[in-house]
């Protein structure tokens, strides 16, 4: 089926910024809450939210097969679960209703009353229903640098890392959109020097900078995902802070991993991006040696040139862009990703959300997390405003960005945003 939707030479009639994330040719999926409380699965061109569920309601979607709510749910699950095809019907069409050669909704301005709204008259949701979430740890320079500052500098890379995307399962219900605030976490920490443990908040939280997948019901319980059929089964990617306690973790990790170090907080952005409408920015990653195993091997491009950034603003002040990365950084793609979680015969459903891991780069500017852009605490990163962070204070906003750009488009993903606050005290 061709996919006519990201034609670069396509023109919208509604207003698109120049240098937007949001083109007619990305039509990203999102939830959101209309100025009249109505909840609906909506796309964006340029600074307008286009409420799909009005659209369907309208017959603007004739002729696709959808069941007769699909766009009007406050989650896009079942929309996920139809499948690529769909999902590619549904981006052709939304495409040629907002080309600027046709009439049918421009010039209907009932119509375009009820579809049509101001983004910032909107309220976005999580998109999904997130039933299970795993993190991934697939940067090789990250673990490169967390094993150095760890572990042994001359073993940094664990035995296995090499040959397998490491992951574990992670908690969905802390996972929350861009705008909404984490608190600090409390926990057992073990202060240097010290040999028992001690409790009370986080002193060394921390951002992950990550990009997340998610999935479609991919397959039953017991069948495996071949690594060339596992971008047919994801949906589309988000902007993902794992936000992270460093000194919980180093006390908990050791020998399960990551626990409530990891499980406090998520924020993800709130539009999904498909995959199709990442096709023009199609990479090759980075040289794997060793060859992994037959059921890991790949050929083509399956890494995206995404170019991602992060900015610390504390509170009163202005944001200092700390990291400039990049998704094609990534040793381990994807498909990869998605066929090492399934060869055991794990199931994966609609709505499944898989963290990438802290994308770091190869220069100490590019990379993901406070922990490695301070060493440790051991060199403080300024700000524009003459303070300093080993980690993240409270009151500080993260802010993370991302875009793929090429001669002709831009796509992006908007932003996560989100604010470290102290503890959370329950009032009586």
């Amino acid at each position: 089926m061709p996919l006519i939707a990201n034609n670069p030479n396509r023109k919208s009639w509604l207003n698109v910024p120049k240098d937007s994330d949001f083109p007619i040719q990305n039509i990203p999926f999102g939830v959101f809450i209309t100025k009249d409380d109505v909840v609906t699965i909506g796309t964006r061109i340029g600074d307008n939210a286009i409420d799909l569920g009005a659209l369907q309601q309208l017959n603007y979607f004739e002729g696709i097969e959808l069941t007769d709510d699909m766009f009007m749910q406050d989650t896009l699950n079942d929309f996920i679960s139809d499948g690529k095809k769909t999902w590619r019907l549904v981006r052709n069409r939304i495409a040629e209703l907002f080309d600027i050669n046709n009439a049918k909704l421009k010039d209907n301005e009932a119509h375009r009353e009820v579809v049509i709204f101001n983004i910032e008259d909107v309220e976005m949701q999580l998109p999904v229903l997130i039933g299970d979430y795993t993190d991934f740890y697939s940067s090789k320079e990250h673990a490169t640098n967390v094993g150095m500052m760890f572990r042994d500098p001359e073993n940094a890379l664990l035995p296995n890392w090499l040959h397998l995307p490491v992951g574990y399962h992670g908690r969905s219900s802390t996972i929350v959109p861009s705008g909404i605030p984490v608190h600090r976490p409390l926990g057992q920490t073990l202060p240097n020097g010290e040999s028992k443990p001690v409790f009370g908040p986080s002193k060394l939280v921390d951002f992950e900078l990550e990009m997340a997948f998610i999935t479609t019901d991919a397959n039953v319980m017991g069948e495996t995902i071949p690594v060339e059929e596992a971008e047919e089964h994801i949906f589309g990617l988000v902007l993902f802070n794992d936000w992270s306690a460093r000194d919980i973790q180093k006390w908990e990790y050791v020998p399960l991993g990551p626990f409530l170090a990891k499980n406090f907080a998520s924020s993800m952005s709130p539009w999904i991006v498909t995959l199709d409408a990442l096709e023009p920015f199609r990479t090759k990653g980075p040289e794997q040696d060793p060859q992994p195993m037959e059921y890991l091997q790949q050929q083509g491009e399956h890494a995206f040139d995404i170019k991602l950034q992060v900015a610390i603003e504390p509170e009163d002040s202005e944001e200092t862009i700390v990291s400039n990365s990049n998704f094609k950084y990534m040793y381990w793609s994807m498909s990869q990703q998605l066929a090492h979680h399934t060869i055991n015969g794990c199931r994966i459903n609609s709505g499944d959300l898989m963290g990438s891991g802290t994308i770091s780069g190869p220069t100490p500017d590019s990379f993901g997390s406070m922990l490695e852009l301070s060493w440790g605490g051991k060199n403080p990163v300024k700000l524009n405003d003459g303070s300093e962070r080993k980690f993240i204070n409270d009151g500080d906003t993260v802010i993370m960005r991302g875009h793929c750009e090429n001669d002709t488009i831009r796509i992006g993903f908007g932003e996560v945003c989100s604010k470290l606050l102290p503890p959370f005290i329950k009032h009586k």
